[in-house]
């Protein structure tokens, strides 16, 4: 088995993929899913950046601040922020102060000042911990994301795609449950 890590779209029947694990809504209904875990996001800034800018005290105060954008693969748009306000989903879109297509690149842009971002809690467990990354409108707190294993509608789920998914639904499980 190979497995591989990208931020970009994959066509599993023509590339010969067996899985692939896709964060968000499904919207491919051609693709057999199996949700594997769903992960609780946190919306964060860098300390140095809400000092500079101050902390926004509620949604109408994100419009004078600025946002890492995250270029979605499918779409090739920004992906909003979200938020819960009296149980339901709200999307803001701040001006960015610069745009990006990697996990790793996003996390880092935050941490160097450029703003506001939104990801799962497990992947930025130290920076909050440390106080780099502190979360901003916690009350508000985005909707959990789903993560999906996702494999092609006409080939037979092997056992070893059925053991990588079931190993990963525990991996995030854990990740997930880690405290502050």
């Amino acid at each position: 088995m190979q497995i591989g890590e990208d931020d970009r779209f994959v066509d599993l029947v023509r590339e010969g993929v067996d899985c692939v694990l896709r964060a968000g809504t499904l919207q491919d209904s051609s693709m057999i899913g199996r949700r594997v875990a769903l992960l609780e996001q946190v919306t964060v800034a860098s300390a140095a950046y809400l000092a500079r800018e101050g902390m926004p005290k509620d949604i109408d105060a994100l419009a004078s601040h600025r946002a890492v954008n995250y270029i979605s693969s499918g779409t090739g748009r920004g992906i909003p922020l979200e938020f819960t306000v009296d149980g339901a989903v709200k999307s803001v879109e701040l001006t960015p102060s610069i745009s990006v297509t990697g996990v790793e690149i996003y996390t880092q842009a935050a941490l160097a000042v450029l703003g506001i971002i939104q990801v799962p809690r497990y992947r930025i467990k130290e920076e909050l911990a440390n106080g780099r990354l502190p979360c901003v409108l916690p009350e508000l707190a985005p909707p959990p994301m789903p993560l999906s294993v996702l494999s092609p509608h006409n080939r037979q789920l092997s056992a070893r795609v059925r053991v990588f998914a079931d190993w990963l639904g525990v991996i995030f499980r854990e990740a997930n449950n880690l405290s502050e």
